[in-house]
């Protein structure tokens, strides 16, 4: 047997180079899958964190509807504790509230009308009726009492309801952008060709005919307004009337008492308050001295409204059938700011004796 001397170390083989790239290369493999699983984990915990602020803003929102509904109950029972029950600005639903400070100081709670008159003070909750309901405008089916429908149609009687007037007057209110009576005229009979259930067009109103010209084409809804909303796809309604009008007006179903509470409407409300045979508005400094007589003195009752100087000497029969006060409708205004994100909550209640319940909502990010 013999042994063969090998001099000097062993060199490198092809195998040990082919090992180093294949390691080189799972890692680099490995190291590529990290940063994407590290992107996609920061994508899905963000997504997460979102759904679960939004989720945690808008249980925060749900309180303010339940301690709402809460606060109604309690004033409509302090109410029938009373012989004249009344709702006016004077009640704990009106007032001002501060934010709240929310659990765990992750933020606040605060009410999204601001006063206008004190700046920095927010309201929770707005009486809508003390705006102008604008499915008031097809009582009666939207023709005066006394009058067929045909004759109103044909143009040979040119008179409105009172709620019609009414509104005609409000259009008029207006400072930017400024209407005549004859424009505002034009304007309601639009809004009323767009509720009638007919396709004959009033004498400055528009029907199918005018709709199916627009780009893109679309029909008159032909039944009562769902929302205030609607009015931007109603003839004659630019979008700076729609973004004047839309604080003024509301809508909600006709049931019940549906009238304007002359203890909660806002000047400008008032200034569509006028003889029953006058289409023009008042003036915003008669209106503003209503406000501020109803503030220090109060009205007792409709009458007394309509008894004191501005109205004394004027026609108000037909003024006087819009008038209440009472109020069965709410409007919730809340927005929850919870790590630097706000979500908001209107919500339109309706009070029925004891009970109170969310009739629309509308929520999201603002």
């Amino acid at each position: 047997m013999s042994c063969r001397r090998i001099d000097g170390a062993p060199g490198p083989t092809r195998q040990g180079g082919a090992a180093l790239v294949i390691a080189l290369l799972v890692f680099a493999i490995c190291a590529a899958l990290m940063v994407a699983m590290k992107a996609d984990f920061e994508l899905f915990y963000q997504r997460g964190a979102n759904s679960f602020l939004a989720e945690q803003g808008y249980t925060y929102l749900r309180g303010a509807e339940d301690l709402a509904a809460l606060g109604l109950v309690l004033d409509y029972d302090k109410d029938s504790a009373t012989d004249l029950p009344r709702d006016d600005l004077r009640e704990e639903w009106a007032l001002s509230r501060p934010p709240l400070l929310l659990e765990g100081g992750g933020g606040q709670m605060r009410g999204v009308r601001p006063d206008v008159e004190h700046a920095g003070q927010f309201f929770f909750i707005e009486d809508l009726q003390g705006r102008f309901n604008l499915n008031n405008l097809m009582n009666n089916g939207g023709v005066p009492q006394g009058q067929q429908a045909d004759e109103v149609e044909a143009g040979t009687a040119r008179r409105y309801t009172p709620e019609q007037a009414q509104f005609i007057r409000l259009l008029q209110t207006f400072e930017e952008p400024a209407l005549s009576q004859q424009e505002a005229a034009a304007i309601t009979d639009a809004v009323l060709d767009w509720m009638d259930s007919d396709s004959v067009p009033r004498p400055f109103g528009a029907e199918d005919d005018y709709y199916f010209a627009q780009e893109p084409a679309y029909r008159a809804a032909n039944r009562r307004l769902a929302s205030v909303s609607e009015l931007r796809a109603v003839a004659h309604i630019t979008p700076a009337l729609y973004q004047a009008l839309a604080p003024w007006v509301t809508v909600w179903p006709l049931e019940g008492d549906s009238k304007l509470n002359i203890h909660t409407a806002p000047a400008r409300v008032l200034q569509s308050l006028n003889a029953d045979d006058d289409l023009s508005p008042l003036g915003p400094a008669e209106a503003q001295a209503i406000v501020d007589l109803r503030r220090n003195e109060g009205f007792a009752d409709v009458d007394a409204f309509l008894g004191q100087g501005l109205f004394a000497e004027r026609q108000t029969v037909e003024l006087k059938t819009l008038l209440g006060e009472k109020s069965a409708w709410f409007l919730l205004g809340a927005v929850a700011e919870v790590a630097d994100r706000n979500r908001h909550l209107y919500s339109v209640l309706h009070r029925n004796q004891r009970r109170v319940e969310s009739r629309a909502r509308s929520a999201g990010e603002l």
